[in-house]
């Protein structure tokens, strides 16, 4: 073989070695593409998603389901709401429920929302971020993909709203992660709809204030027990709102107890250290007595005839207590015109105290 020739083999392997290196690469390089772009195909996607119990939360979770997608829900409890609904629709369609409690940071963003509240001490846009942002904390320690709810764009003016569902997207710190699966053609695709773990062609554009859509699907999909769309937060209540108001701005600390207390009776201010519940029917009698704290609170009853349950809260003074006792009695089948022996009873320290009634009408000033 001749020298010019040698070199010229040389030069042919090695553009050969290299062809076949550019070519495995490519192959490689193909079969990382395929293992990309099938995983959404080839394993389980899980999503978490917020359930109130309503009708939305039912058919959005089962939206999903019908891609596949294994949906789990999670419902937030405290002295404001529970998840009993969301415990009747996950045991009524086998889905899974996590239930947190999240008072202690309920409270602490009831404080000041960025968003204000409502008509009465609704935060509703803030108490959705935080939900979010709970749900975003559980979705990252423990593996889902994505969380969805069943909010319906323009289903409720204030707090569902384009702006404002962009608004609790941002403010819960998951943006980009929240799927609406009823609206979600009336929104922009998420990242979730792009990578294609959701397929969007599959989901919904519900919109507005109509139910029709809403019962239309549960028909479709068997479902026929479910509670009204009434709202089963207790800060959307007047009564309670004002309740809730005159606790803030009489006691800088609260106990969860405290507030389940204002569920319950009439409340009256006797003064700026004491306040009073009285017993309207004999049923809030009952729940007024299974929130008594036995060893903080007072508890009143007038001796001889019918008449309310009086709780006064972490207990008062003697002046206090007495005026406690003449409303209790007042409010009571005693005669207004006569003496009346009521019972104050602190744990199991019972003592009698004599006073005239005092009508409703003359109580009615320290009604909160």
């Amino acid at each position: 073989m001749k020298r010019g020739e040698g070199g010229a083999a040389a030069d042919t392997a090695g553009r050969q070695r290299r062809c076949r290196g550019t070519q495995r690469e490519a192959i490689l390089e193909g079969e990382r593409m395929n293992t990309t772009q099938a995983s959404p195909a080839t394993r389980t996607v899980k999503a978490l998603g917020l359930c109130s119990g309503g009708l939305d939360s039912i058919l959005s979770a089962l939206v999903l389901r019908d891609q596949g997608i294994a949906v789990t829900w999670v419902s937030f409890e405290t002295p404001f709401f529970s998840a009993d609904k969301a415990r009747a629709a996950a045991a009524a369609h086998d889905i899974p429920l996590l239930v947190r409690d999240i008072t202690p940071r309920y409270l602490e963003m009831m404080k000041a929302p960025p968003a204000g509240f409502g008509k009465n001490m609704n935060p509703c846009m803030d108490c959705h971020s935080l939900m979010f942002h709970v749900a975003g904390e559980m979705m990252e320690s423990e593996g889902y993909d994505f969380l969805f709810s069943g909010e319906v764009m323009g289903q409720r003016p204030m707090s569902q709203n384009r702006s404002a569902l962009r608004y609790v997207e941002k403010h819960s710190q998951h943006d980009g992660r929240i799927l609406r699966p009823l609206s979600a053609k009336c929104l922009p695709p998420t990242p979730m709809e792009e990578s294609g773990l959701v397929d969007r062609e599959r989901l919904l554009d519900l919109s507005g204030r109509t139910r029709k859509p809403q019962m239309a699907l549960a028909e479709k999909y068997g479902v026929k027990d479910y509670p009204s769309p009434a709202g089963g937060c207790l800060l959307t209540d007047k009564g309670y709102s004002q309740r809730l108001c005159d606790l803030f701005d009489h006691q800088e600390t609260y106990t969860p107890r405290e507030l389940h207390l204002l569920k319950h009776g009439r409340h009256l201010r006797l003064t700026p250290a004491v306040k009073i519940a009285v017993g309207r029917t004999q049923a809030e009698n009952t729940e007024l007595a299974t929130l008594v704290d036995a060893d903080r609170d007072l508890v009143l009853k007038v001796m001889g005839v019918p008449g309310p349950t009086v709780v006064i809260p972490n207990g008062g003074d003697e002046a206090a207590v007495l005026l406690a006792a003449s409303i209790c009695a007042g409010y009571s089948k005693a005669s207004n015109e006569e003496p009346a022996q009521v019972q104050v009873a602190s744990g199991s320290d019972h003592r009698l105290v004599t006073v005239l009634p005092l009508p409703p009408a003359k109580a009615k000033r320290y009604l909160i």
